[in-house]
């Protein structure tokens, strides 16, 4: 068994030249291409999310990969205008040696490591573990073996969405009224957003008392897929 801890990768893309080309795409209900300037996109941009007139941040999009508990993407699925991959513990039997015959688990960041509730789940992971692999020995398939999986069990996902939704998903999901395994990654993930897209997710609330040590490490990489 191993106990793991969450990480999103964001693919590297130019914030400026995302806003740059969503605004291109918003001059053409004015045909106002002739005001284009190098500047011009951030006082449009304000303009359109103060109206409301956010239906052109679809013509951008951008992709993630969140290594996260089972529960996260639980939750996150639950957005309508996304596309996601995940790992499938329908098809994936952490029994065999492509896994090192073991399960991986996301640690919580709701439980303090050493304490007796820590323990508890600690021991309870433990347990489930040894029946999956001595289910699998017993020939179990994998979608028999994932009856048994708990939320906690650690899965990759690759997740994409146009940067309107992006923008509605962080600004539900950043809040203090959502789970503190889905801040840990989503509020990372906004402040990268703030710092790359400061015009466009700017004025998106977050949780600021979520503790900044607990945050999921984020990087970026070329090449998502």
């Amino acid at each position: 068994m191993q106990i793991v801890d969450p990480y999103i990768q964001v693919e590297k893309v130019d914030g400026i030249k995302i806003m740059k080309n969503i605004e291109r795409a918003c001059r053409t209900c004015y045909r106002s291409e002739g005001k284009i300037s190098e500047e011009s996109y951030k006082t449009l941009l304000n303009n359109c999310i103060t109206r409301g007139h956010e239906s052109v941040l679809e013509h951008e999009k951008i992709t993630i990969r969140m290594f996260c508990d089972i529960g996260v993407y639980k939750d996150l699925t639950r957005h309508r205008i996304a596309s996601f991959s995940i790992e499938s513990t329908r098809y994936c039997n952490y029994g065999k040696d492509k896994f090192n015959n073991e399960i991986k688990f996301i640690k919580p960041c709701n439980m303090d490591d050493g304490t007796e509730l820590y323990t508890k789940w600690e021991n309870t992971c433990k347990e489930i573990e040894k029946n999956y692999i001595e289910m699998s020995k017993l020939g179990a398939l994998p979608d028999q073996l994932r009856m048994i999986l708990p939320h906690s069990t650690a899965a990759e996902v690759t997740m994409t969405a146009n940067i309107r939704e992006w923008k509605h998903i962080l600004n539900l999901r950043a809040s203090s009224h959502t789970h503190p395994s889905i801040r840990q990654l989503i509020i990372p993930l906004l402040l990268h957003f703030k710092e790359i897209m400061p015009e466009i997710f700017g004025d998106v609330p977050y949780d600021t008392e979520f503790p900044k040590e607990k945050y999921a490490k984020l990087t970026q990489i070329d090449e998502i897929y």
